[in-house]
């Protein structure tokens, strides 16, 4: 998982194989507004997944929310996903990763 964090893009906190490296769980922290990120200031169901990824849940400072299709991801969000398909993980990576108008 170590080594998996610090080869990956975007701000990917924690990376754990599963299912004996077939698919990943990916803590990634959501940075950014609607204009610079592709993820914070929509819901759930308004962020285009790869295909077989799934959000999981978001943990928000001390709150544990499951993740259902109206909630919204928030600046400083950590979002729990599961990746099973590991070609998409530079996708998710995409995700998580702020434009350039955000410095």
């Amino acid at each position: 998982g170590s080594l998996l964090t610090h080869v990956r893009r975007g701000d990917i906190v924690n990376v754990h194989s599963l299912r004996r490296g077939a698919a990943e769980a990916i803590e990634a922290i959501a940075h950014g507004d609607k204009q610079s990120s592709k993820v914070v200031g929509r819901t759930i169901r308004e962020i285009d997944l790869p295909d077989g990824t799934t959000i999981g849940a978001i943990v928000r400072g001390k709150e544990v929310i499951i993740a259902h299709g109206d909630v919204m991801v928030e600046s400083g969000d950590h979002v729990i996903l599961f990746v099973i398909d590991k070609r998409r993980i530079r996708d998710v990576e995409r995700l998580f990763q702020v434009g350039l108008t955000f410095f």
